[in-house]
């Protein structure tokens, strides 16, 4: 009872975490930054901004003509020149830029940041070679190889726009990205690692790029050594074309509102968007944020972002951020339990690891495998951890700090999207406190709300909608070709303010919390229940490992609450013992969130449908519950699981209330 009661008091909004001392003394950011921010916004941006390496001075901060702005008018820089040529050229060649681990046991490559300059300037003279000119956009389809940073940095270096498309998608996704865009070259691997297997990259290229004749050419990478077909017209193998350059560029200036990347969002039904982000206002946005938040001291930290560049988190925070701060990052190609279940741990005492950055989804996946892997390994370097990508469960911010953090680095759960670009919404671990669950405030410079149906601001107790009233750097400049969808999706709701599409509540506090996909708050009986309230009340059960909630169609209530929930172990759970979980699971959310909330229907099973990236596809459970036929499943990392559900599911009943 102890130790519930303890939980019990973590769990309470009240509950706070002060900065720890170190962090309060030694901090880039100071308490003052908030009130410097809010009396002269564009004045603190300019001076972000100033950190970079500008060839020619803005005119302008900012020109807002809603929706469309143009941050830093008139400016030219270089973000290659920004994230390598510059630190280079201050003496810092010889630190590391990247600690490569490649899936396979003892494949690593530590890479300074002169080497990184000279692959970068020879893959920009490749691309010139093939054609590719200011304003071209490149497809780039690869595993977490060091040359997929190389290949984003040549585009950026030469003005051509590229493309990331993550490589566990489709030939069918690859290709509508390309033929979106218009893409004029497509650089890829003929494979890459995942648990031990080679997997092949080139054929789902081969199939993307059939019959499209603006494609001129695919450079391949050569990475696992297996077959490949090959189109001598169209195809070049990277070290015959790469290697042989010079290791010397001279890399043009372009205009701060130049084109850096098209980043596209997956749809269900509609075509995925083309989120659209820029140069000086993105660099300055991922630059500030990830140097202020993660209180980055480039002389002797080592940042891992656990994620995968083929997602904004990567970008810009496995690429651009760290890179122009002049960071040392790990750059990990294989998965969680690549080589065991302890092989993150391992890594982080290997390297040195002093700042972790990851998602909700492998921290509770880590809660599940059990403390004793961490255990196992010394971790006293971290002294900071991040959360990224949805809103993290309280029971999980706790276990991270505890076994992970020793219970000593503060943990910044932090609030963006790839629109946003950068980080919104985070606590600043020197100078504010950290709350289990909460995001907590807006970054400085940032300007958030939250907005009840009728567009009034909440007050403190209250939940809403997000909305950005103020334009901010790394915003997106629209969707890529559809100017019209960028004002219908973004900025229709509510006049001039940006919606996220997430819901929000601020606690009696006034501190922030994320409540997930405004389709993710589902109304029952009138009431508006967060699935992420419910899953974190499910997940704080000492039996459940995961959980993932949706709603789905009901009669009587409007919609119902169903969830699926994977136990802690890996012992089956007999019938009888099964039943009575379910049982003890319902009332367990009634207590912790009232009886409102209880689930209708409770399905336990093994897994949960989950990407290759780990996050969960509460789209697919949705029609599960809903009883409706599947949709694509073409991105799960193992599609059987949700076949699994959808069997187990049509074989079951729930209760009547």
């Amino acid at each position: 009872m102890a130790a519930e009661a303890e939980l019990s008091a973590l769990l309470t909004e009240s509950r706070r975490f002060p900065p720890p001392a170190d962090f309060a003394r030694d901090s880039n950011a100071q308490p003052e930054i908030y009130e410097r921010a809010h009396l002269d916004r564009l004045k603190f941006w300019s001076e972000q901004a100033s950190r970079l390496k500008w060839d020619e001075p803005w005119d302008q901060v900012l020109d807002w003509q809603a929706p469309f702005a143009r941050w830093f008018v008139g400016g030219k820089l270089n973000a290659s020149v920004n994230c390598v040529d510059r630190h280079v050229e201050a003496g810092n060649g010889e630190r590391i830029a990247y600690h490569w681990i490649g899936e396979p046991e003892g494949e690593t490559r530590d890479i300074s940041y002169a080497q990184l300059k000279d692959m970068v300037c020879q893959a920009a003279n490749a691309l010139t070679e093939l054609g590719v000119a200011k304003g071209d956009r490149v497809a780039i389809y690869m595993p977490m190889i060091p040359e997929t940073v190389v290949a984003m940095l040549a585009c950026a270096r030469i003005g051509a726009p590229h493309t990331v498309v993550f490589a566990g998608f489709s030939a069918d996704a690859l290709r509508n990205r390309i033929i979106d865009c218009d893409a004029r070259l497509v650089i890829t691997a003929d494979g890459g690692f995942r648990r031990g297997t080679a997997t092949a990259l080139k054929p789902a290229v081969d199939n993307a790029v059939a019959g499209l004749d603006g494609v001129r050419n695919v450079l391949v990478v050569r990475r696992t050594g297996q077959p490949v077909d090959w189109d001598d017209a169209r195809d070049r193998w990277w070290h015959d074309v790469v290697a042989g350059q010079s290791t010397e560029h001279t890399a043009p200036a372009h205009d701060s509102e130049h084109p850096l990347y098209v980043m596209y969002t997956s749809g269900t039904t509609a075509k995925p968007k083309g989120i659209l982000h820029t140069t000086g206002g993105y660099l300055t946005h991922v630059s500030a944020t990830h140097r202020l938040v993660f209180d980055i001291k480039p002389e002797s930290d080592v940042f891992w972002t656990a994620a995968d560049i083929g997602w904004v988190t990567g970008h810009s925070y496995i690429v651009y951020g760290p890179l122009a701060n002049g960071t040392t990052s790990v750059l990990y190609e294989g998965t969680p339990d690549a080589g065991g279940r302890d092989r993150w741990w391992r890594i982080v005492e290997e390297k040195q690891v002093s700042i972790l950055y990851t998602a909700p989804t492998t921290i509770r996946t880590f809660m599940k495998w059990g403390e004793q892997f961490p255990g196992a390994h010394d971790l006293s370097s971290l002294r900071l951890l991040g959360s990224v990508g949805e809103p993290i469960n309280p029971e999980a911010w706790i276990w991270y700090r505890k076994h992970i953090g020793g219970d000593r680095c503060p943990v910044v759960d932090t609030w963006w999207q790839t629109e946003t670009g950068g980080i919104m919404i985070t606590p600043l671990p020197g100078i504010t406190a950290t709350k289990p669950g909460s995001a907590m405030t807006a970054f400085p410079g940032i300007s958030v709300d939250v907005l009840d149906n009728g567009g009034k601001p909440v007050d403190n107790g209250g939940g809403g909608v997000l909305v950005v009233t103020e334009p901010w750097p790394g915003m997106l400049r629209g969707i890529w070709g559809d100017d019209e969808r960028y004002r219908q999706t973004y900025w229709s709701r509510f006049d001039e303010l940006y919606f996220a599409g997430d819901g929000a509540k601020r606690d009696v506090d006034g501190d922030i919390w994320l409540l997930g996909r405004v389709d993710d708050v589902m109304n029952v009986s009138g009431h508006r229940i967060s699935t992420t309230e419910v899953e974190s009340a499910l997940v704080s059960h000492p039996s459940v490992a995961e959980a993932a909630v949706v709603g789905a169609t009901d009669a009587i209530t409007g919609q119902g609450i169903v969830a699926f929930v994977t136990v802690k172990g890996d012992a089956a759970l007999d019938s009888k013992a099964g039943e009575q979980l379910i049982a003890d699971l319902r009332e367990h959310v009634a207590e912790q969130i009232g009886k409102i909330a209880r689930p209708r229907q409770i399905l336990l099973t093994p897994e949960l449908p989950k990407t290759r990236s780990g996050k969960i596809m509460r789209r697919l459970l949705r029609d599960v519950a809903e009883h409706r036929e599947l949709g694509d499943v073409t991105t799960l990392a193992d599609p059987t699981v949700v076949n699994m559900i959808d069997e187990m599911m049509a074989t079951t009943t729930h209760p009547e209330e």
